[in-house]
């Protein structure tokens, strides 16, 4: 290098933001300054970022090597070339402005981020610059001090993907949703069309983890984010909010009759055909509540509260049928939230109780059993019926509390009345979300335990469509309570999908005929033939039967014509309290041991 003079000002080590040592910048002054020196020309040529000089006219007057590699250049190919050579060409006229605008009023600058060099194969390659002032042979030159930041964009490109986005599905996050539907709520108020807001939510998705780990949920959540993709536009929105619910956002409809329409098309996705997983084949199904805006909310909270309370009551339907907001449903809400409170409130502090329903021989008259049925009374809500508080249990994650309330409270009682020569057995509701649970027979063994409770004395009745949602799971289940000694029974029956090959694998001793077949027995010719036809498949399985719901002579006479082992019904006893069920035992001539 020739010599130079008064290259950088000492302002322009200060301005300069990219981390560039102090010392390297010293040097590189000096280096400009004078005639190198073996010391200043060694650091200058190891610089690890490249160091350009530039003259008034854009004319390349010195490089160090980091700067002809960056460029892909031999360094001696560099001097003296306009500075364009290293310039996209849509960029060099917009760089040789700056450059001009510099040199009127030549100050040392910071990074410029957002550049881009050429190099000599053609790629951009981002970079940051930091100029400083010089000069070179007595005439004004411009020292850029070069970085690439390839991997510095790339991964800042990374994070904010990371940050719009959930890492499991590559979907947009509840932050983007939220930004978009801003943007979407704001557009449609100003140009009066509509907007919707589609919330998704999976059945039973708890299960899958469950029964087949969370590994297998994820490539199900994975599935179910393409289902939703390819059942919407590319302008519209899929977003993964948490956990299996999801939103889409859909920033234009023609009305809410159209939003319905696309969430009938998102359901159909989802229930078209089962997600593989492996060798596994799982059934996808789900809830869709719809609001659009801004006719059910004209904020962002507003339409989020709409659409959550029109998800709610999709799911209390169970129909499979996407539900739009109505205002009534903020009612449904309050209402389920406050049964939410009290009902927690009663698990802790009382207000749940057992009545027994009988279970009668119908051959002898004789009491063969009792049935446990949940009943609460609370001081605000007075008594409320379990169709009222059981789906707000299982929805809100109290079923599991509940129900080991039951089999506590009914073992104990069992065990008092045991202890008075009252040794009748008694039946007790297993929910969904307990055969779910890991340790279920663990859990009864240590109940009968604590109770010293005969495992003879004990039913747990499932009802047909839990035992058949997940056969196999479920017949593990049944098989490990079924070892303790306890007795099975599939209630409701009749009113599921059950499959004959898998009703011979389950340890089932009774079977259960749901209520709805007895209401119009011996009138009506189908339920004959039904009910017949349940007594029939008993007796070739080996099973005994129990008819419940009966009520008058007639159900009876039919049941014992036809060789019913057992019934229940208000026509022998209603549901009794613990203390009324001694006296009705000995009236009904059972002997106290």
């Amino acid at each position: 290098m020739k010599t130079m003079k008064g290259a950088l000002a000492g302002s322009g080590k200060r301005a300069y933001q990219t981390n560039i040592p102090e010392l390297l910048i010293e040097q590189a002054e000096q280096a400009l300054a004078a005639e190198l020196p073996p010391l200043e020309r060694i650091v200058f040529d190891a610089a690890p970022d490249g160091i350009l000089v530039v003259d008034t006219q854009g004319r390349i007057l010195a490089v160090n090597p980091a700067m002809a590699r960056l460029c892909g250049r031999e360094p001696s190919a560099l001097m003296g070339q306009p500075l364009d050579v290293l310039m996209p060409m849509t960029a060099r006229s917009r760089h040789h402005a700056h450059l001009q605008r510099f040199f009127a009023d030549p100050r040392p600058m910071g990074a410029v981020a957002s550049l881009e060099l050429r190099r000599a194969d053609g790629v951009q390659v981002p970079v940051d610059i930091a100029l400083g002032v010089g000069e070179y042979h007595g005439q004004q030159c411009a020292v850029a001090f070069v970085r690439d930041v390839t991997e510095t964009r790339r991964l800042t490109e990374r994070l904010q993907h990371l940050a719009a986005h959930d890492p499991l599905t590559g979907l947009a996050n509840r932050a983007q949703l939220r930004a978009r539907l801003h943007d979407a709520l704001a557009a449609a108020q100003r140009s009066g069309h509509t907007m919707a807001l589609l919330l998704v939510d999976l059945d039973d998705f708890k299960r899958i983890n469950d029964v087949h780990g969370h590994p297998v949920g994820d490539a199900v959540l994975q599935g179910v984010a393409e289902r939703l993709r390819g059942s919407v536009r590319t302008d519209d929105v899929v977003a993964r909010l948490g956990g299996d619910e999801f939103a889409v956002l859909l920033p234009r409809v023609d009305g809410p009759a159209d939003a319905l329409r696309v969430a009938d098309k998102v359901l159909l996705a989802l229930q078209c055909a089962p997600v593989t997983v492996g060798d596994l084949r799982l059934e996808v199904g789900g809830s869709v509540g719809v609001a659009c805006g801004p006719q059910d909310g004209a904020d962002i909270e507003a339409l989020l509260r709409a659409v959550d309370l029109a998800l709610y009551a999709s799911k209390a339907q169970a129909a499979g049928q996407p539900v739009r907001y109505a205002p009534a449903q903020a009612h449904a809400l309050d209402e389920r939230a406050r049964i939410h409170d009290r009902l927690r409130h009663a698990l802790r502090h009382g207000g749940l109780s057992l009545h027994y329903q009988p279970q009668v021989d119908v051959r002898t008259g004789a009491v063969s059993g009792l049935e446990a049925l949940l009943r609460w009374t609370d001081a605000e809500l007075g008594s409320v019926p379990p169709a009222r508080f059981i789906p707000v249990a299982e929805s809100t994650g109290l079923m599991l509390a509940l129900g080991d309330w039951v089999l506590q409270e009914a073992c104990r009682q069992w065990r008092v009345w045991a202890d008075h020569g009252w040794r009748v057995p008694i039946a007790v509701n297993v929910s969904a979300v307990q055969l779910r649970q890991e340790g279920l027979a663990a859990q009864v063994r240590d109940v009968l335990q604590r109770h010293r409770m005969d495992p003879a004395c004990l039913e747990l009745e499932l009802t047909e469509s839990v035992a058949m949602a997940d056969a196999a799971h479920a017949r593990r289940v049944m098989t490990e309570l079924a070892a303790l000694g306890v007795r099975l029974a599939l209630d409701d029956f009749g009113t599921g999908h059950s499959s004959l090959a898998v009703l011979r694998q389950l340890p089932v001793h009774r079977l259960k005929i749901d209520r709805s077949f007895l209401q119009r027995i011996p009138q009506d010719s189908t339920d004959v033939v039904l009910v017949r036809g349940v007594l029939a498949l008993a007796r070739t399985l080996g099973l005994q039967v129990v008819a419940e719901g009966v009520e008058t002579e007639g159900q009876w006479a039919f049941l014992r014509r036809h060789r019913c082992a057992a019934y229940q019904g208000w026509w022998f006893a209603p549901a009794l309290a613990a203390d009324e069920v001694p006296p009705l035992l000995a009236k009904a001539g059972v002997q106290a041991a």
